[in-house]
């Protein structure tokens, strides 16, 4: 019997899985675990795969044809595409970062059977998303991407800034349709990475950046983001599911048990 920790024979989609970010650490380490991956991204991915197509989320057509092309079982879904704030229009940002991300993680778990997995890239950029359940549950609930378009161009307020509002929605709804996917036995987790170094970094406030608090004072690599993602789609975490586990070197934990104000040092950062 295989090893719990094996992708060998699994058939496995990454969005987001080209470039040099986290996506592209999971694609890298897949295929060394013996996986058939399929890269979906508007870049091409860092090693040969079974498959690339050139694909932006913001389309839910593209998605649909990409998702159809690749065709069969798939036995893993990992969401690691997204868009910063500030670069990018708010509504751009929910787009890929959450409503076009639920709409391929949903199109994707059509074709998964009983063990299927799926697992996506959050934030402790969505820090706080436990005193907002019921801001974002309208948005999660809403039926489709048009419809998840539709909300979001609707509360222009709600989604400003784009990044947290869509890092807290992602998380929401890992939790939320973890209860939907389990009677077919499917499981979906995220993960929320504090700063990585990845292609992504220059585009956030560097004034945060510098003065964000880790205990582990140094900002993680893509790789060691790509490790728990994958961890969460193997076997080995065939009882886990609906979670959002915190992968950002100890800050929110320093945060809760009162050691760290983030807070105060945001504010003194904001001026």
């Amino acid at each position: 019997m295989a090893s719990v920790w094996s992708y060998e024979g699994m058939r496995v989609v990454v969005s987001g899985g080209g470039g040099g970010g986290m996506g592209a650490a999971a694609v890298r380490e897949l295929t060394n675990l013996g996986a058939e991956v399929h890269v979906l991204d508007l870049r091409e991915p860092p090693v040969d795969v079974a498959s690339y197509q050139a694909t932006d989320l913001r389309d839910p057509a593209a998605a649909e044809a990409a998702v159809e092309k690749i065709g069969g079982r798939v036995d893993a879904l990992f969401n690691c595409a997204g868009l910063p704030g500030g670069k990018f229009p708010d509504l751009d940002v929910m787009l890929v970062n959450f409503v076009g991300m639920r709409h391929l993680a949903e199109l994707v778990s059509q074709r998964m059977e009983a063990g299927g997995a799926i697992a996506s890239i959050s934030s402790t950029a969505g820090i706080g998303w436990e005193q907002n359940i019921a801001k974002w549950m309208p948005l999660v609930t809403t039926n489709g991407f048009q419809a998840g378009r539709a909300w979001c161009e609707a509360h222009p307020d709600d989604i400003a800034g784009g990044y947290g509002p869509s890092k807290q929605a992602m998380i929401i709804w890992t939790m939320y349709a973890a209860v939907a996917l389990a009677p077919r036995g499917i499981r979906i987790n995220c993960i929320s990475p504090g700063p990585t170094d990845t292609p992504m970094m220059p585009d956030f406030p560097q004034q945060i950046i510098a003065k964000y608090p880790i205990p582990l004072d140094r900002h993680s690599s893509p790789d060691e983001q790509a490790y728990p993602l994958i961890f969460l789609n193997s076997r080995a975490a065939s009882y886990i599911t609906g979670e959002n586990l915190i992968t950002d070197g100890g800050t929110v934990g320093g945060v809760m048990t009162g050691q760290i104000d983030l807070a105060k040092i945001l504010a003194e950062v904001m001026g």
